[in-house]
C-alpha cells in the first residue's frame, strides 16, 4: 500500500495543495484505491460547522477488520501482524500472524455474539498491554459493537464514571497485570467500579498473573474455556460509514471525562493513510509504538494504522526501566524494529540515565524515530536524535488529539525537513489557522495565536457521547465556522507550527492530558479542605507536573501537613489515577481572584514558575495582599 506515499517535499506540496483545493476529489480517492468497502458512498462529505454535523463516505457499508485483517489473508496470511514483547523479557515473545489474528478475533468476535453483544452495543476493555487487548478491540469491531478502552492505570472511580457514561453491557479485564517488578491488581478495580454500574451484564477475565481474585458467579467468566469453544469463523458485521466504532474519554477542562465518538470510515481512511506517510511504512518493516492503547496514540498506531497497511506492529507489555533503563533499546535490537513512536517523557527519563544503556545496543535498523503526547523540548530532540536516531533518522515531532483521531501535523521523513521543537507542517486535507482572541485569522509568519482547523478531516471525532451541546460548545463556539484545538501554536518565518500548550485548564503530565477541574473535585472531598487550585509547573522528566495549592478550613487548627499531604494523593489516585497525583502541595490562606470570584490560575501558574516578579497588573483583583503570602511560602 506504498502508493499512496509522499516521497519528496515538491511532492508533498503539490499533493498538499490538491486536498486543500479539492478535497473531496483528494479524499474520494485514497478511500477508493486503499481501502475495501462493501458499498461505495453517496457523498464524500456533508458538513455544518454551526451544529457540528459531520458526514464522511456517508452512505458506504464496510466494516474496518476485513480492511485490518481479512484482505491481508491471501497475500500476507503468515506474516506477523502483531509481535507481543511480554513485560519479562526471559518469557518468550509471541509472533501473531495475519492468519492468526483473524482466528483470534473470529473466536472473541464468537464469544462475544454469544454473550449477547450485538451492533451498537458498547463493551468496556479494561486490560493491559497483552495480545488479548488488540483481539478484544478488533473483536468488538466485527461484530458492529463500540469499544470504549479504558486505559488499566485508572482507578475504580474513573472506570465506573466512563462505564456508567456510555452505558457498557459487558466489561473485558484480566486478573492483574504486570509492571515491571509489580503486580497490579485489575480484576478488584473492575469490582469495585461495578459497584455503580447496573448495565454491564458480564465480566469477561483473563488469566494473566494467576493473582487469585472473586468471580461474581452468572456474572464472570475464564475467558480462555470460552474461546477454546468458539468457532475461529465469524462473517464481519456490515455497518454504515456513520457507524460509531469507538469511545474515548479524554480530560475536560471541567466536569466530567468526554467520551470522545469516532465512526468508522472516515476513521479508518485517515488512520491508514496518516500511518502509511509519518512512518513511511515498507513492506518488511516493523514498527513499535511505545504508547498504551487506553490512549489515541495505541487505537491508531498501534492497532488501526498499522494492520490497515499490513504492517508488523509491536506491543509492548512492559516498562521502560525493567530489568534496566536499556530495555527499550534491547527490543529494537532484538526485533530489528525500523520505526519507533515513542513520548517526550520517555526520551527525557532514558536522557537522564547513563549513556551506557544504549551505547552498544544495535538500533541500526532504526528509519524513522517518532515523539508523542505533548511538545519536545530541545535538548531531548537532540538526545533523541544523536543517540538513538545517530543522526541518520528523521525525528517525526507529531501533534493530534483524541478528538483529530489521527496525526495531523508532523514532518513527512525525507520530504520535511526538521526543526527541534518544531511539528513543522499539516498532513494533506488539513487546513490550518492561527487565531486571535477576538476571532480574526493571523496572515503571514512568525506569529503566534489559538490553532483552529478550517475545514473537516475524515477520523475527526463526530460528538461527546451523550451531550452533543457540549461537544459544539467546547470546540465549535470560540472561533465561528472552525474546529478549535484549545492549544495555542506558533508560525516560524517558513510556516512551521510549534504547538506552545494548552490555552485552557488541561495540563499535560508525562503525555496524559489532566483536567485541573477533576483533581481539584478530589482534593475538595477531603473533609478539611475548603478550596484547591491546581496548575502545572515545568518538570525535567514529565514535561509538566502539577502544583496544588490548599486552603484549609480551619486555619487555627494544628495540622499534620504532611499527613494532609499524603492523604490528598491518595484521594487523587483513588478518585482519577495515580498519574494525577500532586508533585508539590502549597497551604495557604486565600486564593487569587477576580471579583466575580474566579480564581486567577494564570497568576498561580506564574509563581509556581518561579515568574512571581512578572504578574503583570493585578489591581483588579479582590485580594491581591494574598499574592505575597503566596510567593514567600512558593515551594
Amino acid at each position: 500500500m506504498s502508493s499512496y506515499q509522499i516521497k519528496s517535499q515538491e511532492e508533498y506540496f503539490q499533493v498538499y495543495q490538491q486536498s486543500i483545493q479539492k478535497p473531496e476529489i483528494f479524499w474520494n480517492t485514497i478511500a477508493k484505491e486503499h481501502f475495501m468497502w462493501r458499498k461505495q458512498w453517496d457523498n464524500v462529505i456533508n458538513f455544518d460547522f454551526d451544529n457540528a454535523h459531520f458526514k464522511w463516505f456517508d452512505g458506504a457499508e464496510l466494516n474496518i477488520t476485513e480492511n485490518c485483517i481479512d484482505r491481508h489473508l491471501l497475500t500476507r496470511g503468515d506474516k506477523t501482524a502483531l509481535l507481543f514483547e511480554p513485560n519479562d523479557p526471559s518469557q518468550p515473545n509471541e509472533h501473531i500472524t495475519y492468519s492468526d489474528l483473524y482466528h483470534r478475533v473470529c473466536k472473541m468476535a464468537n464469544v462475544l455474539y454469544d454473550m449477547g453483544i450485538e451492533k451498537g452495543d458498547r463493551v468496556c476493555v479494561y486490560l493491559p498491554m497483552i495480545p488479548e487487548l488488540v483481539v478484544t478491540v478488533l473483536a468488538c469491531a466485527r461484530v458492529g459493537a463500540v469499544h470504549s478502552v479504558v486505559f488499566a492505570g485508572f482507578s475504580a472511580v474513573a472506570l465506573s464514571s466512563r462505564i456508567v457514561d456510555s452505558s457498557c453491557k459487558m466489561v473485558v479485564t484480566s486478573d492483574g497485570s504486570f509492571r515491571g517488578s509489580k503486580i497490579i491488581p485489575l480484576k478488584p478495580i473492575v469490582d469495585e467500579a461495578l459497584k455503580e454500574c447496573t448495565s454491564v451484564k458480564h465480566v469477561l477475565v483473563v488469566e494473566r498473573t494467576k493473582t487469585e481474585i472473586v468471580m461474581e458467579p452468572n456474572r464472570d467468566f475464564w475467558l480462555a474455556p470460552l474461546l477454546e469453544k468458539a468457532s475461529a469463523q465469524f462473517p464481519a458485521v456490515v455497518v454504515q460509514a456513520e457507524d460509531p466504532l469507538f469511545i474515548l474519554y479524554t480530560s475536560g477542562s471541567t466536569g466530567s471525562p468526554k467520551g470522545m465518538l469516532h465512526t468508522c470510515a472516515g476513521y479508518m481512511v485517515y488512520a491508514g493513510y496518516s500511518f502509511n506517510n509519518v512512518f513511511q511504512y515498507q513492506e518488511e518493516d516493523t514498527f513499535w509504538c511505545s504508547a498504551d492503547v487506553g490512549w489515541i496514540t495505541g487505537h491508531s498506531y498501534i492497532i488501526y494504522g498499522p494492520l490497515l497497511n499490513g504492517a508488523t506492529s509491536l506491543l509492548y507489555e512492559g516498562i521502560l526501566s525493567f530489568p534496566d533503563f536499556g530495555r527499550f533499546w534491547d527490543i529494537i535490537a532484538k526485533h530489528k524494529v525500523n520505526q519507533f513512536y515513542t513520548a517526550p517523557t520517555a526520551i527525557r527519563a532514558l536522557a537522564k540515565e547513563s549513556l551506557a544503556f544504549v551505547k552498544d545496543k544495535d538500533l541500526s535498523t532504526l528509519k524513522v524515530i517518532g515523539t508523542v503526547g505533548e511538545p519536545i523540548n530541545e535538548e531531548a530532540w537532540h538526545w533523541y536524535n544523536n543517540n538513538i536516531g545517530k543522526k541518520n533518522c528523521p525525528v517525526v515531532d507529531t501533534w493530534f488529539q483524541t478528538e483529530t483521531g489521527g496525526i495531523l501535523i508532523s514532518p513527512i521523513p525525507y520530504a520535511t525537513p526538521t526543526i527541534p521543537t518544531y511539528a513543522t507542517l499539516p498532513l494533506p486535507g488539513i487546513q490550518l489557522a492561527l487565531m486571535d482572541d477576538v476571532g480574526n485569522e493571523i496572515k503571514g509568519n512568525q506569529v503566534e495565536g489559538r490553532l483552529c482547523i478550517k475545514y473537516p478531516w475524515p477520523s475527526m471525532a463526530r460528538t461527546i457521547w451523550g451531550d452533543h451541546k457540549r461537544y459544539q460548545e467546547t470546540y465549535f463556539s470560540s472561533f465561528k465556522k472552525m474546529y478549535f484545538t484549545g492549544d495555542g501554536a506558533r508560525r516560524n518565518e517558513v510556516g512551521y507550527y510549534r504547538i506552545t500548550g494548552r490555552v485552557d485548564d488541561v495540563i499535560i503530565v508525562s503525555g496524559h492530558n489532566l483536567g485541573t477541574a477533576p483533581i481539584e473535585d478530589a482534593i475538595n472531598e477531603h473533609p478539611h479542605i475548603a478550596e484547591s487550585a491546581v496548575v502545572g509547573f515545568p518538570h525535567d522528566i514529565k514535561g509538566n507536573a502539577l502544583y496544588g495549592y490548599v486552603i484549609l478550613k480551619d486555619l487555627k487548627e494544628n495540622h499534620n501537613l504532611d499527613t494532609l499531604r499524603t492523604e490528598i494523593n491518595a484521594l487523587i489516585s483513588e478518585r482519577i489515577s495515580p498519574i494525577a497525583k500532586l508533585d508539590k502541595i502549597q497551604f495557604t490562606v486565600g486564593l487569587p481572584k477576580t471579583r466575580s470570584g474566579k480564581i486567577m490560575r494564570r497568576i498561580l501558574r506564574k509563581i509556581a514558575n518561579k515568574e512571581g516578579d512578572q504578574l503583570g497588573d493585578i489591581s483588579t483583583l479582590l485580594n491581591p495582599q494574598v499574592i505575597q503570602e503566596i510567593i514567600d511560602n512558593s515551594i
